[in-house]
């Protein structure tokens, strides 16, 4: 089986087959209270998909805040570290654009758009599937002013999402993992850092 996991709207956990059957799945859409909810997610979707073997973890790599992506993307690490398996990274948009493809048959270039607060969205473009059932991406994610995001898409079909399924995840790192592909490195597209900073040198104070 395949472990998902994601939180880069709110916190999202699924298991599925090789097959790309779903086995559980579980979330909430609260965009804040990651750490407080996911492990009682990833207990009640191990409860519900019985005893198999994990054999992959796939994380979702944002867009989405620093602190929740971090917190999804560390519980990830953490089980596939104590399980000794991989960890596929998959840029969570991705799975958005999965279950627009499956299930509102898109055809033709369409955008998943997400709160990136502070008045902002997050935008990728997308165009159709490839051969190896992936989305293909056809303009990299941006991070746009809410009020401009139409004239930015300039007529672009736009799907506005408040939460992702993390079975569309697993299925899409499941199919990148089976045809040998990486869509993500190892540092999560954060919409932005965090506004706190480490403190400088203290002043010196002159006599």
């Amino acid at each position: 089986m395949i472990l998902a996991v994601d939180t880069s709207l709110g916190t999202s956990v699924a298991l599925i087959d090789v097959d790309g059957a779903r086995r559980g799945e579980a979330m909430t859409t609260d965009p804040l209270g990651h750490a407080e909810v996911i492990g009682d997610l990833l207990v009640r979707v191990l409860d519900e998909a019985g005893p198999d073997d994990i054999t992959q973890v796939v994380a979702g790599m944002g867009p989405g805040p620093f602190t929740g992506l971090r917190i999804g993307i560390a519980a990830a690490r953490t089980f596939a570290l104590g399980r000794g398996i991989p960890v596929v990274a998959v840029p969570s948009h991705l799975a958005a654009a999965l279950t627009a493809l499956e299930t509102e048959g898109e055809n033709g270039p369409f955008a998943i758009v997400t709160d990136a607060r502070r008045r902002e969205v997050a935008i990728t473009v997308f165009d159709g599937i490839d051969d190896d059932g992936i989305p293909h991406v056809a303009a990299d994610t941006v991070l746009v002013r809410a009020v401009d995001a139409d004239a930015h898409l300039d007529g672009i079909r736009r799907i506005d999402v408040a939460s992702l399924s993390a079975t569309d995840l697993a299925r899409v790192g499941a199919r990148a993992q089976a045809a040998g592909r990486t869509l993500a490195g190892h540092e999560p597209l954060y919409m932005r850092h965090p506004d706190v900073t480490m403190p400088g040198a203290p002043k010196k104070v002159g006599s």
